[in-house]
């Protein structure tokens, strides 16, 4: 009797095993999963510990890691925050929506700017609304604000399929912490102090000329000059003397909440608007969109992490980052969401290299990888981590070799939604979904443009028959001083004029080979030298035939503040509230 019981019993446990391996992934794949991105500001794809760091603790993102899959290629759109953000969104190419720069303002530049995401491009946040997902965004925007009154909110992330917002609607500056040096345009305004001065003293210089008699001149002419100099100066101090009002503010959906923001405690409050929109659409499913305002400069650190790392701030500001993913992990245990949570983490771009204080390092490091953040070509610049976990549905511990994009978490995740993708414009980003699972092989890029800007500095080629991955750079930046790896001095490399290079022909790199981008190609050394270049100018010409007019919205007249346009919490220009108070416990 004993035995024919055990009998029963192991067929019963065998048949509910392979019932659940038949059917029990197939119906977490067909239920709509809770969606988590975090998204990281200028953090080097050398900065944590599943990269290759062994000096940064990053124990969170790790363990998402060893959970779950690794790209080791994945590729962001642009180099600099607001048009890779804007690709990644959208899917698309920040120059398909006007977010490309053709001068030197290639991010937003203030809250009180007309330009952002356009009203007309569809997010995956928009997609995801449309399928039943409760939408939500905490942290960094700079996709814009206003486009011609202070509160039309065209750009705003409302207007663009989240539900909800909390955050910053720009970037976070030195201007933004009380005893940093300024970094918002600052050649320019060392112009304007000049301008200023010089006619100050042409003003000074005719009153005392006028009153000793050595000068005729009408006092009406000098009432004049005085005008006109007092007029300039407030033309251009009224924004640039004010950045901290006007940029470093909070959000709560369309309200200002502080104006100027209380760096010391932004990091409990984001934390605790993640933890508290998870708790609040647990019956999902969700959308939740982290995008933290760390790695980015000046590097404000709360004091339990200050002096804790063997990186200075940069390293201590990067392992809060990494607590701040734990805690929100941890939220998702506490609520029983993991197993039924898509969770994703990357950066928007590379680490900044010429983020420096003296002899310290304030950016990112990118690990053998050649550049940084603003330059559109070098692997440096747009090489960054990309790391998914979906336990129970994704393999865990799985690394993949395969070139992938920012890009293809729209298509991925609007899959994951039973959403089904615009049809009336060009998609770039392709659904990881197979790659992740092991379905497919190869990955389903073949071609992958790396703008600076709306320039087109570089193209990579994935061989796919081969294996063999090529790059081909048409524009390279001249680094200063010679041979330094990066643009110091300059703060950010250009995009055109005289501080790049053009190649004619390409310089070209066997990146499987040749990750570093240290040695150059050419027809003595390479036989296919030419056959490649031939392959990839092709695929430009295919690629430009799909490129349509748009406005741009990085125009210098959308890049100036406008007075109009500024979010307030009072009655302009009396602009400063704070309506937090210290709620800041998690």
């Amino acid at each position: 009797v004993i035995l024919l019981c055990f009998r029963r019993y192991l067929i019963t446990a065998l048949t509910s095993c392979l019932f659940w391996n038949t059917f029990g992934l197939s119906a977490a794949m067909d239920s709509k999963p809770n969606i988590l991105l975090f998204l990281a500001d200028d953090l080097g794809v050398g900065d944590i510990g599943c990269y290759g760091n062994n000096t940064i603790r990053t124990p969170n993102i790790d363990r998402l890691a060893r959970e779950g899959v690794r790209l080791t290629q994945h590729i962001a759109a642009a180099p600099l925050c607001t048009p890779s953000r804007a690709a990644f969104l959208t899917g698309r190419y920040p120059i398909r929506s006007g977010m490309a720069s053709s001068n030197r303002y290639r991010a937003l530049q203030w809250n009180a700017g007309s330009g952002g995401l356009p009203a007309n491009e569809t997010t995956f946040a928009r997609l995801l609304q449309q399928q039943g997902y409760t939408t939500g965004l905490i942290g960094k925007w700079h996709q814009g604000v206003n486009c011609e009154s202070f509160n039309d909110h065209c750009h705003h992330p409302l207007n663009h399929g989240f539900d909800y917002f909390y955050g910053m609607p720009f970037t976070l500056l030195n201007n933004c912490q009380e005893n940093k040096p300024p970094e918002l345009d600052v050649a320019l305004q060392a112009k304007l102090w000049v301008y200023s001065q010089i006619i100050t003293l042409a003003v000074l210089t005719l009153t005392a000329g006028k009153l000793t008699g050595l000068i005729s001149i009408r006092w009406k002419i000098i009432a004049c000059f005085t005008l006109v100099g007092g007029l300039f100066f407030i033309s251009w101090y009224s924004s640039y003397g004010f950045v901290q009002y006007w940029n470093c503010i909070l959000m709560r959906n369309h309200d200002v909440t502080e104006q100027p923001m209380r760096l010391e405690r932004t990091a409990s409050l984001m934390l605790k608007e993640a933890v508290s929109f998870i708790k609040r659409n647990r019956h999902g499913p969700f959308l939740l969109f982290v995008s933290f305002l760390h790695v980015h400069t000046p590097l404000f650190t709360t004091a339990k992490f200050l002096g804790k790392s063997r990186h200075g701030l940069y390293g201590d500001n990067v392992e809060e980052m990494d607590w701040m993913v734990g805690k929100i992990l941890d939220s998702l245990d506490k609520e029983g969401l993991k197993n039924h949570t898509f969770t994703y983490f990357a950066s928007d771009h590379g680490g900044h290299l010429e983020a420096q204080d003296g002899s310290a390092q304030l950016g990112g490091w990118n690990g053998i990888y050649k550049g940084g953040k603003g330059m559109g070509g070098w692997e440096g610049g747009i090489r960054v981590p990309g790391v998914f976990r979906w336990p129970g549905v994704l393999p865990s511990g799985t690394v993949i070799d395969e070139p992938t994009s920012l890009m293809d978490i729209y298509p991925t995740v609007v899959h994951l939604a039973g959403g089904i993708l615009p049809q009336d414009r060009v998609i770039d980003g392709r659904n990881l979904v197979p790659l992740l699972r092991g379905r497919a092989q190869k990955s389903e890029h073949e071609f992958l443009f790396h703008y600076c800007g709306s320039y087109l500095h570089a193209v990579r080629w994935y061989q796919k028959d081969s294996g063999a991955i090529w790059k081909a750079h048409y524009v390279t930046p001249i680094f200063h001083p010679p041979g330094a790896g990066a643009c110091y001095g300059k703060g950010i490399c250009p995009c055109f004029g005289e501080g790049v290079t053009h190649h004619d022909p390409p310089l070209l790199f066997h990146l499987s080979r040749d990750p570093s981008e240290a040695k150059p190609l050419s027809a003595d050394t390479e036989p296919l030298f030419d056959t490649v270049i031939r392959k990839i100018g092709r695929a430009v010409e295919e690629h430009r035939r799909t490129l349509t007019p748009v406005p741009e919205q990085l125009s210098l007249y959308n890049a100036v503040w406008k007075p109009w346009l500024q979010p307030c919490c009072g009655t302009f220009p009396f602009c400063w509230c704070d309506k937090e108070g210290d709620s800041t416990q998690v």
